[in-house]
Parts: C-alpha cells; structure tokens; sequence
C-alpha cells in the first residue's frame, strides 16, 4: 500500500531581488514520517518552511501541504499544521496554563475542550507544580517540551519543527526526541529543521540543503553508503565542500 504524501514541493522557489533564497526545491514527505530538514545556518531551510507553513509567498515553484495549494490555500494549510520555532513558541509573560488556553483558543478549540486537553498536557508532562508559574520563568528544555505539546494541541496533520533543540542540553535533546518519536508513531508527520548532523541519524530521511539548493535526499543509511562515510556529519561535509 503506497503511503499518502502530506507534502510535495516541485521546483518551490523564494528570491529577495536578485538573491536566491530557495532554489528550485523538490521533494515529498509521506504521513507520520520524521523527515529532517537539515543545513548549515544561511542555507535557506528557515525560508522554504516559511512558504510551506503559508506566511510567505514563493517567487515560483508548486506545492502543496495537507492537501493544500500554498499559493491559493494558505490559511486552510495553517489550520492543519503544528508550528514551533527555537526563537519563539511560547508568551514568557503568561503563565503555563494561560499560554495553553491561549494558543488552544487561536487553533479553534472550544473551551471545553481547551479545558480537556490542558489537563492532559499538564498531566503528562508533570507539570502540576509549575501550572501557574509564568513561562518566562522556566528553563528553556521545559519551554520547548511545552511548546512542542501546545503545537499540537489540535491534532493537526503535520507538525513543523525550527530548529527546536537549539541551545538546550543532550539530556533535554534526547528527551524531545522521545515526544517526537510518539508523536510520528500516532500518525503526525513531523518536518524539522535542525543544523545538529547526529540528529539527522534519528529521522526517517533527512534532505540536506547547501546554498538554496537540496544537494542530497535519502534515508540516513543509504546517504551514508552513498558518500561511503561513518556518520551524518561526514555526508555534510563533504556536501559543503564541494
């Protein structure tokens, strides 16, 4: 049975002027995948998740994300996802709970269900001693889990995921990578961004982008047949340099 493609990108292009952010990018991802977005800072991963999530128009190309067409269909596309960044996920000034409450309000949940799930989420992640405190307070591994939970909140389709284990601890890395691992195993597509090589081993396949451009797509094995190195970090290395 083929497995349904919850992204498809054909040529998908962004310029600022003369400059060429995203060049002619094309790939699918399948449903409940964990597909690895991976490049150096400046290679244009940032911008082309941009246009996927529906805040910035491509220059050319195709795509579509859910089912949907990113030129003609940005807002349907943005009730179907999950977004986090590393930069900015959740409001420091509002407690943890409010936070939940909040974003559950914006992803169209009533309140009754808000109620629900804010439970479910503080249960889970032990976070009955902290439910009041305001999120600013926290230290920033807690802040990405709670963040990560809060995206999918609604259930969505997909989840895009922006460099998320930026700045935290291996321990901390290790234990995000435990939610999405049970997260893809639930159904959810998961699409990240990370320029953390040794993460890129823990995805289903992993595209590489140097420069705009993707230069490599595969699973983690065969990429690493493929350029007959030991690890992820060396298949990049020898991308980058030429």
């Amino acid at each position: 049975m083929k497995q349904e493609n919850v992204i498809e990108s054909k040529g998908l292009t962004k310029m600022f002027g003369d400059f060429t952010a995203v060049d002619k990018i094309t790939f699918e991802v399948k449903k409940g995948e964990i597909f690895g977005f991976l490049g150096a800072n400046g290679a244009g991963k940032t911008t082309a998740m941009k246009m996927l999530i529906g805040i910035s128009i491509p220059t050319s190309g195709e795509a579509k994300v859910a089912g949907y067409n990113v030129f003609t269909h940005a807002e349907d596309i943005k009730k179907n996802i999950g977004y986090m960044s590393q930069k900015f996920a959740l409001y420091d000034d509002l407690t943890v709970r409010e936070n939940i409450t909040f974003f559950g309000g914006i992803y169209g949940l009533k309140r009754s269900e808000i109620k629900i799930k804010s439970e479910q989420l503080i249960n889970e992640l032990g976070l009955q001693d902290v439910a009041k405190d305001l999120v600013g307070s926290l230290p920033l591994g807690w802040k990405q889990k709670i963040a990560f939970s809060v995206a999918l909140l609604h259930e969505p389709k997909i989840i895009f995921l922006d460099e998320p284990t930026g700045g935290v601890d291996p321990i901390t890395r290790r234990q995000f990578w435990e939610m999405i691992y049970k997260t893809a195993h639930n159904g959810t597509t998961v699409f990240v961004t990370t320029h953390y090589m040794d993460e890129a081993e823990y995805c289903d396949r992993v595209s590489i982008m140097v420069n705009g451009k993707i230069e490599a797509l595969d699973t983690p094995t065969k990429l690493k047949e493929q350029f007959q190195v030991d690890t992820m970090n060396d298949v990049f290395l020898k991308l980058a340099r030429g």
